[in-house]
């Protein structure tokens, strides 16, 4: 007689199944509860047929079947959770998308600073005090603190002169004072008004020592966090040596193995969980080994996220020059440009994409995931794409439409500051015969008006509902989310919402059904309007 695992007739119950064909009567594909109940209840009718065929749920025996399933169901929703999490297209946790992005060479981005244009008018202590000219602030005088709107805890920002490219200068020179002079002022009377500045958020920090000789890779652990990206610089002194090789500043990059040879000057940071930060320098084969007993000193800022974007004019102190005179200072612009840590999601899409291009752009691809994870030297970041030029005599001209991303839901045009440091980056990376430009993204702003019905006997709390529709919605429209070219399907939304377990159904009522946007626009939302229906 054989055995093709299912009873078909109840004379198979005279039967002894052999304990070696038992495991042909397995399930193995059963993974869920419904269908390990089933399996195991398959088992039993044919392998158990005159021991157990009381297949009622009051039963005992039916107890420890399903009891038997649950823990199995556990079992294989944990073994594919651990699979999952082994993978980038499907890890669902930070700490682990961080290890896998290590294998390839590849780390989160950290916070970034928010940042204005300043401006200083005299303010004279008493009548017919002289405007000074030149004047300057110490290093401590060029800081100012107020809570922030989002937290209400202090936020730090310090004052840097801009060079005639409206870029930052001596960023990297704390220990300086910041000097003004009569051509900097706004040909105001007596030259009262200067506005050649920025105010970046951050609290400088300077420590400096020396290195081991017990350290064969040399590296600094730095006392204070969370550290701002692009905001560290470190300046090695190499005592009693000639030359002194080793002496000079030191320029901060991705990785190491990106070093040309034995002498360059430059270092890695190491990142923990909260955005401290370890400085990493070179074993003198990749790059520059800085020699025991030399002198380092490093400044960098601590602070960034959101916490520091500002309304204009939302700063206004008093600030005093090194003489002593008062001056008042306010940021003139918006303070933008602050984001926290690069979100799960960017990481996810823009990670693999940064390894595959191999330090060299040649795809657009290529030029796309590199402007997506760039940060300039005051570590500010876009959203940007990559084109190519219709006609056949400039097909080797590339451009990069960027947006710089200035709050969490909002969009501005680029600053020089940050086209530079781009231009600057890709040049190194890029082919010879590409020519590069970057452009500005355009903005395409929505308003919404929202119609959302639900059951009457949510009315008590509808306020709650009210927020957590507002969370999806502003969600939905994070800028680590937008797309260039990537039209709105008003749809996406509405099931977005509709996910709630409160909601019947949701009506976006004021837009059409798809927005069409070019490639070089993306979707901003700008406001919206909830409306709560009760049935």
């Amino acid at each position: 007689m054989s055995f093709s695992g299912t009873v078909e007739s109840d004379f198979i119950k005279f039967s002894k199944i052999p304990e070696e064909r038992k495991p042909t009567f397995i399930n193995f594909a059963a993974t869920d509860f419904q269908s390990l109940k089933g399996a195991l209840i398959d088992y039993i009718k044919s392998v158990y047929p005159e021991d157990f065929n009381s297949f009622y749920s009051s039963e005992l025996g039916m107890m420890l079947v399903e009891l038997v399933a649950y823990m199995g169901a556990v079992t294989s929703f944990k073994t594919d959770a651990l699979a999952n999490e082994c993978f980038l297209r499907t890890v669902k946790t930070r700490n682990n998308l961080i290890k896998l992005l290590e294998l390839i060479g590849v780390s989160l981005r950290g916070p970034s600073s928010a940042s204005a244009r300043g401006q200083l008018e005299w303010a004279p202590v008493g009548a017919g005090t002289s405007v000074p000219s030149p004047f300057s602030f110490s290093p401590a005088n060029r800081v100012v603190s107020l809570a922030s709107p989002e937290d209400g805890s202090p936020v730090t920002y310090t004052l840097y002169k801009l060079d005639s490219n409206d870029t930052i200068e001596q960023i990297a020179d704390p220990g300086d004072t910041l000097e003004f002079t009569d051509t900097d002022a706004n040909n105001s009377p007596l030259n009262t008004l200067y506005s050649n500045m920025a105010l970046v958020e951050g609290t400088f920090i300077v420590e400096s020592g020396s290195f081991s000789t017990a350290e064969r890779v040399k590296t600094i652990a730095l006392t204070t966090g969370p550290v701002i990206e692009k905001s560290v610089r470190i300046f090695v002194e190499e005592l009693g040596q000639s030359p002194n090789d080793a002496t000079g500043p030191y320029v901060g990059v991705d990785k190491l193995f990106s070093a040309s040879g034995p002498t360059d000057k430059i270092f890695e940071l190491a990142y923990d969980d909260d955005f401290n930060a370890t400085v990493i320098f070179g074993d003198g084969t990749f790059s520059q080994n800085p020699p025991a007993n030399s002198t380092y000193t490093v400044t960098y800022r601590v602070g960034g996220g959101s916490r520091g974007n500002l309304e204009k004019e939302a700063i206004n102190a008093i600030v005093t020059d090194v003489a002593g005179n008062e001056w008042r200072l306010e940021n003139i612009t918006p303070m933008t440009g602050g984001r926290d840590a690069e979100t799960f999601s960017e990481a996810k899409r823009y990670g693999p994409y940064t390894f595959k291009t191999q330090d060299r752009l040649v795809t657009l691809q290529d030029y796309a995931a590199f402007v997506n994870r760039f940060q300039s030297s005051t570590g500010n970041s876009a959203k940007g794409i990559a084109l190519t030029r219709d006609a056949y005599s400039s097909g080797n001209i590339i451009d990069l439409f960027v947006l710089e991303k200035a709050t969490a839901l909002q969009f501005q045009k680029a600053s020089p500051t940050y086209k530079k440091d781009l231009l600057e980056a890709v040049q190194d990376l890029k082919m010879v015969t590409d020519q590069v430009v970057v452009n500005d993204g355009l903005i395409r702003s929505i308003d919404l008006s929202l119609t959302v019905t639900l059951d009457k006997a949510y009315k008590e709390i509808a306020e709650q509902i009210k927020l957590n529709i507002g969370s999806i919605i502003t969600s939905f429209f994070e800028v680590g989310e937008a797309e260039f070219g990537k039209d709105f399907v008003k749809v996406e939304l509405e099931r977005a919402i509709f996910n709630l377990p409160q909601i019947r159904f949701t009506t976006i009522e004021n837009i059409p059904d798809v927005i069409y946007l070019d490639p070089n626009e993306l979707i901003q939302l700008n406001n919206f309007d909830l409306q709560l229906v009760f049935i």
